[in-house]
């Protein structure tokens, strides 16, 4: 395993050694699939367990958390919000609803402004019920929509609840029927399908014309490097998981409680802690040592031990 000497990795739970351990926050390149960034970064670092969260798709550009080593193992328990900067084409429809579809229409763009857009645009904020698009990785009996789609066959998605916290208009362009946006959103939100879902409310179709992920899992933008920061010496330094699980409540091991959170057995909790409420767990030293599940009556279940005994 080759591992760059100006390398400052997270602190490493005890007893997982000298391992790369932690997030490397990526921004990720148009034309590239996500599990094409994780294969740079495996060469990298000379390590097999890698692996990211949050896909985005090739033509999508910006943040691509990825983990490496134990940091695997704690993707499930990553917030899901997402924020984006994203171009709206207005006066089109597509097969994928973005510009790398096929034209299925195209109509005149009704004469806009900012209010006009802006009072569309409230309609889409909070909870909201949203239909993925054909071409996505939605699973339809048991296999994923895009492949389906791209069969020929003709496939409905469910709407699902998705939230969308916060939609900015950020710039209008009447003369080429662009409009640029900023959105935080839930997990499982497709930026495409607001784009389409806009058109069809203005009676003109929309298309999303570009997108870039500025925040994920818990990490932003202004934390991440380019694919050509991991062709030279010394490679980035890693992000400590613990940026990432600071949306949790956190509880910290006494030296006498070690051994047996090592072994798996149930620890003392606050009860004012919901129940299936995950925990972070902390070793005496506070570094990271796993998740515990709250049973909300003051116990801790251990779930993921991060160095268990034996």
């Amino acid at each position: 395993m080759r591992v760059s000497p100006g390398l400052s990795p997270a602190p490493a739970p005890r007893g997982v050694g000298d391992s790369p351990f932690g997030f490397l926050v990526l921004d990720k390149p148009a034309g590239l699939t996500s599990h094409d960034c994780v294969s740079h970064v495996r060469r990298a670092y000379g390590l097999r367990r890698v692996g990211h969260g949050g896909t985005l798709d090739p033509a999508v550009t910006g943040v691509l958390p990825i983990a490496l080593g134990p940091a695997t193992r704690l993707l499930p328990y990553l917030s899901g919000a997402k924020g984006y900067r994203g171009v709206i084409q207005l006066g089109l429809c597509t097969s994928t609803d973005d510009l790398q579809g096929e034209v299925l229409a195209r109509q005149s763009v009704p004469s806009l402004d900012q209010p006009a857009l802006m009072l569309a645009l409230a309609s889409f904020r909070g909870d909201i019920l949203q239909r993925p698009p054909r071409v996505s990785a939605v699973h339809v009996d048991g296999e994923r929509a895009h492949v389906r789609a791209r069969r020929g066959e003709a496939i409905e998605l469910a709407e699902r609840p998705v939230t969308i916290e916060a939609l900015e208009l950020l710039g209008w362009d009447p003369a080429t029927g662009q409009l640029e946006l900023r959105v935080d959103c839930s997990a499982g939100t497709y930026i495409r399908s607001l784009a389409r879902d806009l058109g069809e409310l203005l009676g003109c179709g929309g298309a999303l014309a570009s997108l870039r992920r500025t925040a994920a899992l818990g990490f932003a933008l202004d934390q991440a490097c380019g694919l050509e920061a991991l062709q030279s010496e010394p490679l980035p330094p890693l992000r400590d998981p613990l940026e990432a699980l600071s949306h949790l409540p956190q509880r910290r091991l006494s030296e006498a409680e070690w051994p047996s959170w090592r072994c798996g057995r149930r620890l003392s909790g606050d009860t004012a802690v919901a129940a299936e409420q995950a925990v972070v767990i902390l070793d005496p030293d506070g570094v990271l040592a796993g998740l515990a599940r709250s049973d909300g009556a003051g116990q801790l279940q251990p779930r993921l031990v991060l160095d268990p005994a034996g």
